[in-house]
């Protein structure tokens, strides 16, 4: 892990105003905080700028990812209700448990056990919020499975896009431009154009009926998962990911845990088990650990905006799948709609400065008030300011070197 450890202070980036450097960059164009004087390393601005740097592909590629990992739960939580295993609450537990087993372990490790209790003490009803709101979403989003399809389901899903622009405008004082208002707007446009095509075809994607019930469970299931969404980039934004991520399954575990053993004993017990249903469980469980340890990432180097729409093309993913395991058929409009929503997720980026979204209004003109970790506009700042100190330095060294030649010649 790479965030603060035990013992040493966060690093900080912020220079003095006599820094010899200090005027040679330019100030990142989404913000209007002119009252800092901190360092600022150069930031290429204008057209196609974030495009072309390295961090925009490994965003492109995370995401997909992300979609990769929701489409393997989503398609084995349908292989379980086929199992005749319906569990939303219990489904959930293992992961949580796993995740807390990981990374509260770490933190422990890291922190100590004063300390932790201490952020539990301190912070605890933070996570616990973060940690509802998820653990309500992934039991909504699974119920839903009971009634409809993962293609209503995904319908659904643009709730969360919308939920997580508003909030994100309102509270963390995001402004979007029109590139990016235009962006979620193609990818919304390449999701339609994949409804449209299944709507064409006549045929429900799983065989089962679409209800209204169902169409409810994942609208408030997608609600909630914007909302948590939008929190947790907060909080990796300014805390270490293993914390983030250790509470959230501390708490999850026993939210999850309570929840299951009110609502789920009945299903528990009706439900199927047997080596494929321990299978498909085992599935789900690493899908989500995985997702959930790459979330925080992709927060950091862009936002939930981004990563909600990054993840549409889970219903190509999905069909691409289902070919395999369900029987479905590619129509002609599906590859059109994949590369529509990449095509949106590039024009979302193309006018943003080579920082792109990993620089968040609400930690300051320099990040000041964030972490330096995988994935921060501080961490790449830091390492500006090292690689511009350090070819300096060695500019001078070169300098010295040449005029001592010259004295010794003569």
């Amino acid at each position: 892990m790479e965030e603060t450890r035990k013992g040493h202070p966060e690093p900080t980036v912020c220079q003095q105003a006599e820094d010899p450097y200090a005027h040679r960059g330019t100030v990142p164009a989404n913000t209007d905080d002119t009252a800092e004087q901190a360092f600022v390393p150069p930031v290429k601005e204008g057209r196609f700028a974030f495009l072309k740097t390295r961090r925009f592909y490994e965003v492109l590629v995370i995401g997909q990812i992300l979609s990769l990992c929701l489409v393997s739960t989503g398609t084995l939580s349908l292989l379980l209700v086929g199992q005749g295993t319906s569990i939303p609450a219990f489904q959930s537990f293992f992961s949580y448990v796993l995740l807390n087993l990981v990374y509260t372990s770490y933190t422990l490790h890291q922190y100590g056990f004063k300390k932790w209790a201490q952020v539990v003490l301190k912070d605890g009803w933070k996570y616990f919020i973060l940690s509802f709101l998820d653990v309500e979403g992934n039991y909504f989003v699974v119920l839903a499975y009971r009634y409809t399809t993962i293609l209503s389901a995904q319908l659904i899903n643009f709730w969360a896009i919308v939920v997580v622009v508003i909030l994100s405008f309102i509270f963390l004082h995001v402004r979007y431009r029109i590139p990016q208002i235009l962006g979620i707007l193609i990818c919304c446009g390449g999701m339609g154009v994949l409804l449209a095509s299944d709507a064409m075809g006549g045929v429900a994607i799983t065989g089962m009926p679409t209800e209204l019930k169902g169409d409810l469970f994942m609208l408030l299931g997608a609600t909630m998962y914007g909302i948590s969404n939008v929190l947790e980039e907060f909080f990796v934004s300014k805390k270490p990911i293993f914390e983030v991520i250790g509470q959230l399954a501390f708490w999850g575990m026993l939210i999850n845990g309570t929840q299951a053993g009110i609502f789920d004993r009945a299903s528990f017990r009706s439900a199927t088990w047997n080596g494929k249903v321990a299978g498909y469980m085992v599935g789900y469980t690493l899908s989500l650990f995985i997702f959930y340890s790459i979330v925080p990432i992709l927060l950091r180097m862009a936002s939930a905006a981004f990563f909600n729409i990054s993840i549409l093309t889970t219903s190509f993913w999905s069909v691409l799948i289902g070919i395999r395991v369900f029987g479905y058929v590619i129509r002609k409009l599906y590859p059109a709609a994949f590369v529509m929503i990449i095509l949106g997720l590039v024009t979302y980026f193309a006018f943003q400065n080579s920082l792109g979204e990993s620089h968040k209004p609400w930690l300051g003109l320099n990040q000041e008030k964030g972490i330096v970790g995988i994935g921060t506009a501080k961490r790449k700042i830091k390492v500006d300011i090292e690689a511009v100190s350090g070819a300096s330095a060695a500019a001078e060294g070169v300098a010295s070197t040449g005029n001592g030649k010259d004295h010794t010649g003569e």
